[in-house]
Formats: C-alpha cells, structure tokens, sequence
C-alpha cells in the first residue's frame, strides 16, 4: 500500500484536508497508519471526532508515534477516544 485507496469525491472540505494530511505526515509510518485509518473512517466521523483528529495531527511524528507504539503517553486532551480508535486499527492487509 502506497496512497489512498479512497476517493476525496463526496466528502465535505474538512474531511477532504483531513484525509490529505493523513496521507501526508511527512515519515511514512505515520502516512500509512492515518492514512489507513482515514481511508477507512474519515466518512463515519462525527464533528467531534474531526475535532479529535486535527488536535491528533498537531502532535509531530515522532511523539504520535512513539504513543502509538506504547513508548510514550500523549497528554489526556489529545489521548481520547479517537486515538484509541487509531491505536487499534489494524494497519496490515488482511489479505498478505
């Protein structure tokens, strides 16, 4: 998996931002963990958890995905539901 497997067609201009800087984080591991993540999701999310995703994606690499990994616990305002959403989310195909 490289990109998007998603269509921006049909979703509003905040969900398509947040879909571009998902897939855009600069360290792949990044792009393919929220990116994934966003191609799967960015439609069903409430405004709330849009909210939690732009707060989720000020937070730089390095720390995101340290947390992701368990290394490292993000501050409780930007550790809510959403990023335990993300943490679980499987980033493997199902299918390799």
């Amino acid at each position: 998996m490289t990109g998007t497997t998603r269509s921006s067609d049909g979703l509003d201009d905040r969900r398509k931002r947040l879909l571009f800087r998902c897939w855009h984080r600069g360290t792949r591991e990044m792009d393919l963990i929220l990116g994934r993540f966003a191609d799967a999701e960015i439609g069903n999310l409430s405004e709330a958890e849009l909210t939690q995703l732009e707060t989720l994606l000020e937070v730089n690499d390095p720390d995101l995905y340290a947390a992701i990994t368990g290394d490292k616990l993000l501050p409780a305002d930007v550790a809510g539901a959403l990023f335990a959403r993300i943490k679980a989310f499987p980033v493997a195909d199902s299918n390799v």
